[in-house]
């Protein structure tokens, strides 16, 4: 009698233990199918660059995180398991790639083997929803004037636009301030913030472009944007080009090539490798006649400038010999009012040259007033 009581208990302990152990794993999901595998349209694919170089695998679960934190899910089942590593770099990837999602936050959950994506928002949800609106009106606002055909013009017009409308902030206590949300709503950012928003603007006019994160030549994290203008990449920076100041443009750090670029950004490539930009047709200075390889070609384009009205002239110089010669015979012995008068430039009596130099780049902008 005794063996039969506790054959009976062993029974139903473990069928208790089996019921217990089965509402477990289904609460889990550890044997709930996987979601079908599903890709990001034609469009969306074009204006994501990076996310050409995922497998076909990565895309799937890269697709499925963006239908999810597009609709505010934190818990997010993915198409396939996959390990930790590879996990990260896609989420990486996502967060600092996909900036209209500026509520997702940089920090993550990971384990040796993934397969729900768990995302930490910014906010909760009723509070992202408002916030999602207010991004969508800042960045029509920004895009009301915004030309609609030649790259170049389009990637001016979001540089300049971005410097006009927000200042440099590495904000700390201020949770948007590496978003574009923080840039284009509330007008504070820090570099990344800069750099998100210049891919969103950039991505909604047509525009293929990515984040690059790395560091500077002083050893500091950065955030700039590499852009594709007329089948060409370039690098550019608008933090750098950033002046605190809307009467004060420039645009040293916008459309170079690597040659030049790289003596002060580093890129690193952990998940993926920045764009080889060699182009120089769009850069800025030689695109627009600026770029000088001695110090007479230099006074030749002031003079042209000025004949044409312009009294604010940004520089490029070839190399630092240049821009020294040029330094010591124009400023230094002041023959650049020389050029003054040979322009017929009607300044007054009185004209004041205010000179501004990145010395690093081989850059200076000279203000006639």
């Amino acid at each position: 009698m005794a063996k039969k009581l506790l054959t009976l208990l062993i029974v139903v302990i473990t069928a208790a233990f089996v019921a217990v152990s089965g509402k477990f794993v289904k609460d889990s999901g550890v044997f709930a199918p996987y979601p079908k595998a599903e890709y990001l349209d034609s469009e969306r694919d074009f204006s994501r660059p990076v996310y050409a170089f995922l497998d076909e695998k990565e895309k799937a679960v890269y697709s499925a995180m963006y239908r999810g934190v597009e609709a505010l899910n934190t818990d997010i089942p993915l198409p396939y398991e996959i390990s930790g590593d590879v996990y990260s770099k896609i989420y990486c990837i996502f967060e600092k790639q996909e900036s209209e999602f500026f509520y997702i936050d940089s920090t993550y959950y990971t384990a040796e083997k993934v397969r729900n994506a768990q995302v930490i928002m910014r906010e909760n949800a009723e509070k992202i929803a408002p916030k999602r609106e207010e991004f969508e009106k800042a960045v029509e606002t920004a895009l009301a004037d915004a030309p609609q055909s030649d790259d170049y013009e389009k990637a001016l017009y979001i540089h300049d636009y971005i410097t006009k409308i927000c200042e440099y902030d590495i904000g700390d206590d201020y949770i948007y301030c590496s978003t574009a949300y923080g840039c284009l709503v509330d007008g504070t950012a820090n570099c990344e913030g800069y750099a998100k928003a210049f891919g969103c603007l950039a991505s909604r006019l047509g525009l293929s472009s990515v984040l690059v994160t790395g560091k500077t030549d002083k050893g500091e994290n950065h955030a700039w944007n590499q852009v594709k203008i007329d089948g060409e990449w370039y690098n550019l920076d608008v933090t750098w080009d950033e002046t605190d100041s809307e009467d004060i443009s420039r645009k040293v750090y916008f459309l170079c090539n690597d040659e030049t670029f790289g003596n002060t950004h580093i890129a690193e490539n952990a998940y993926f490798k920045p764009f080889s930009c060699t182009a120089t047709e769009s850069s800025y200075y030689i695109k627009n006649g600026l770029f000088a390889e001695t110090a007479e070609q230099a006074g030749a384009i002031i003079t042209r400038e000025l004949a044409d009205g312009n009294t604010k002239i940004e520089l490029k110089f070839a190399d630092n010999t240049a821009y020294a010669d040029f330094k010591k015979k124009f400023v230094e012995e002041q023959k650049v009012f020389d050029i003054l008068l040979e322009s017929g430039f009607s300044g007054g009596e009185q004209v004041a040259v205010t000179l501004r130099e990145t010395k690093e780049e081989h850059c200076m902008t000279l203000d006639f007033s």
